[in-house]
C-alpha cells in the first residue's frame, strides 16, 4: 500500500514541480511521477538535514523543498527528454 502512497504523492508533487516551471515541459507522465518520487524522498532527506522534517502543524517547510527539488529535477530532465524526442 505505501508504494501506491509513493506513486500519488510524486504524481502530485511531480505536477506541483511543472506548474512552477515557466513553459512547456516534454517530460511524460510517467518521468514526472517518477521524479515527482525522487523529488519527494530527497525532499525529506533535505528537511531532516535542516532539522525541519517534523513541525508542529502541517510541514509547508517540508513539502516546499520536495516540491522544489522535483522543480529542478524536471528542469533538467526537460532539455534532454526534448532533444531526445526529435
Amino acid at each position: 500500500m505505501s508504494f501506491l502512497w509513493a506513486v500519488i504523492a510524486g504524481l502530485v508533487i511531480g505536477l506541483l514541480a511543472k506548474l512552477l516551471l515557466p513553459g512547456r515541459q516534454p517530460v511524460p507522465l510517467w518521468l514526472t511521477i517518477v521524479l515527482g518520487i525522487i523529488g519527494g524522498v530527497a525532499g525529506n532527506a533535505l528537511a531532516g538535514a535542516l532539522g525541519v522534517r517534523d513541525t508542529g502543524g502541517i510541514d509547508w517547510i517540508r513539502h516546499l523543498l520536495q516540491i522544489g527539488v522535483a522543480a529542478v529535477l524536471i528542469a533538467v530532465f526537460s532539455p534532454v527528454w526534448g532533444r531526445r524526442r526529435v
